[in-house]
């Protein structure tokens, strides 16, 4: 077996230490070796899982650690495309959080950097790697639901009480759009290859980020709707109506957090079938999967051309509003 691709973090954000730093823990060829963080006591709740964990106090420091292959970034919005790049700059492979950039431009520098350094860099978008997105890619496309006629979905939570978090705040590049918009609009682009035409949009701001979006848009075989919010009760579903047949994700997201994954198909004369997969960790299917590109095994499931579309339509919204 190939030595296991050894992971450096940098950052002890609460995502990173909750949901990816113990999936690269686990992943299948994969070590969490290093982690970046100023404060020691950020770095215990890291090596209570992972006890070998080697604690670095500045980011520079652990891209210039020999013994790191690749980076997770989990960073502020607004750090994103340079640490991503700074990383690629020191050699390493770089799996950087979503969304990676704050704007489709910013794609050319991220681009650039990973083809002058020929190494894998990708958002962490970890939808994809999910069987359910990935079934329902397929029963998309043998027909299961017919013509495609609508898509329309949401994605809500309640942060209010939370203003200093970094999604209520414009310097970091808040707002439900770049933190959740990106769910709603990357997943019907992956399921039916399209991209929009047309956008409308109804935002509604508070302290200078969108806490709800209504957008509407047209591809070009199908109308979609969806709504993004950081001021409702959560809820999530994405569905895809078509002449024949509906199809759901109800539970598109967080996978077994939220909800149990499945995909449900309804159709004439009350036909439904229901796919589940309890206990699937999309994170870890996410890092054995950057693993096996990383080695040439396979190719990634979200390159970074895949990203810049999901961006490129955020821009659009924000250009309609």
């Amino acid at each position: 077996m190939a030595d296991p691709i050894r992971w450096g973090v940098l950052g002890a954000a609460n995502f990173a230490k909750n949901h990816m730093a113990p999936a690269i823990h686990a992943a299948s060829g994969a070590k969490l070796s290093a982690l970046a963080t100023s404060s020691p006591d950020k770095a215990e709740g890291f090596k209570a899982f992972c006890p070998d964990l080697k604690v670095h106090g500045s980011y520079g420091d652990l891209l210039a650690d020999p013994e790191i292959d690749a980076v997770y970034v989990p960073l502020p919005n607004h750090l994103h495309v340079e640490w991503t790049v700074k990383a690629l700059e020191a050699g390493k492979h770089v799996l950087t959080e979503k969304p990676i950039s704050m704007a489709e431009a910013e794609f050319d520098t991220l681009i650039a950097a990973r083809d002058k350094a020929g190494l894998l860099a990708a958002e962490a978008y970890m939808i994809v790697h999910h069987p359910q997105w990935q079934r329902a890619k397929e029963l998309y496309e043998s027909g299961a639901i017919g013509k495609l006629v609508l898509v329309d979905g949401v994605f809500s939570y309640d942060n209010r009480a939370d203003p200093g978090n970094i999604r209520n705040k414009p310097e970091t590049g808040g707002g439900s759009l770049p933190d959740i918009g990106v769910y709603t609009f990357g997943s019907a682009r992956f399921v039916t290859g399209e991209e929009p035409e047309t956008v409308q949009s109804t935002i509604r701001r508070e302290n200078g980020v969108d806490v709800f979006a209504h957008v509407t848009a047209d591809f070009p075989s199908f109308r979609y709707s969806s709504i993004t919010s950081m001021r409702m009760f959560p809820r999530q579903e994405m569905t895809f109506h078509g002449e024949a047949g509906v199809m759901k994700v109800t539970c598109p997201f967080n996978a077994n957090v939220f909800g149990l994954a499945q995909v449900t198909v309804e159709r004439e004369g009350m036909q439904v079938t229901t796919e589940r997969w309890p206990g699937v960790n999309h994170y870890v299917l996410q890092v054995e999967n950057f693993g096996r590109a990383v080695r040439g095994e396979a190719a990634y499931p979200c390159p970074l051309e895949f990203s810049r579309g999901t961006q490129r339509m955020i821009d659009m919204v924000l250009a309609a509003e």
